[in-house]
């Protein structure tokens, strides 16, 4: 199966969520995250680095579980930009 190229725009939402992550993580250790989110240290760390831009819907939502996120929060905090309007 051929995956088709990611957009700059799902690129960019994938980094936004890396970054969300990160930060919420904090002092905790990655292993430490990923095994309380049912997931490998790997698997935690290319999503964090952007390697990884296009998680599961259950990835996602065990990383957030363990975080203490909401899945709001993450949506509202990694939703693509609004395009700019025409004037």
């Amino acid at each position: 199966m051929v995956r088709t190229p990611l957009t700059p725009e799902e690129r960019e939402r994938g980094e936004r969520l890396g970054r969300l992550l990160r930060e919420a993580r904090g002092s905790r250790s990655m292993v430490e995250v990923a095994a309380a989110a049912g997931l490998s240290a790997e698997t935690l760390r290319k999503i964090e680095t952007g390697r990884a831009p296009t998680p599961a819907f259950f990835t996602v939502a065990a990383l957030a579980a363990s975080l203490g996120l909401s899945m709001d929060d993450l949506v509202r905090r990694c939703a693509p930009l609004p395009a700019p309007r025409a004037a």
